[in-house]
């Protein structure tokens, strides 16, 4: 991986890889979201707050998965997670984050990642930061609904 050269380059890896979790050896995807749904469960985000956070990771995680893109080489490197970051604040934002909550957002969150249902998988023909981030909020929608359809059919979880 060539070396960023400037310090907003350097944040932009920084923040595109959540603090380096992205370079995590086996599934980095999958450790940022697990990550992410352990920082949700014991941060006591507000409804805003949490709805604030979800805002500005995607839009300062599209312009730092823009530059990473670049500096790291590649369309949507496997070390740039800040999309499962987004991904699996979404799926989750509407609702009280219990373990429950978060563990079914986590599992069905993976699954809708990796099988990228339409339009996940088209959206990635998009470039650029907006391409690395769309298909995870894309799967992040499935989950928000799914899990909103098992709240009012079965009040779960």
């Amino acid at each position: 991986m060539p070396r960023p050269a400037g310090l907003l380059e350097r944040l932009a890896v920084l923040i595109a890889t959540a603090f380096g979790i992205g370079y995590a050896p086996l599934a980095p995807g999958t450790v940022a979201s697990l990550v992410t749904a352990v920082f949700l469960g014991f941060v006591p985000f507000s409804r805003g707050g949490l709805v604030a956070f979800l805002v500005v990771v995607v839009v300062v995680g599209t312009w730092a998965a823009h530059v990473a893109e670049r500096v790291i080489g590649g369309k949507d490197p496997g070390a740039i997670v800040i999309d499962e970051v987004a991904g699996m604040t979404l799926s989750v934002v509407a609702f009280p984050l219990t373990s429950e909550v978060l563990a079914v957002g986590l599992a069905l969150f993976r699954v809708f990642d990796v099988l990228k249902p339409p339009p996940a998988r088209e959206s990635q023909r998009i470039t650029g930061g907006v391409g690395v981030m769309i298909d995870d909020l894309i799967a992040g929608l499935y989950v928000l609904a799914l899990i909103a359809l098992s709240r009012s059919l079965i009040a779960w979880p």
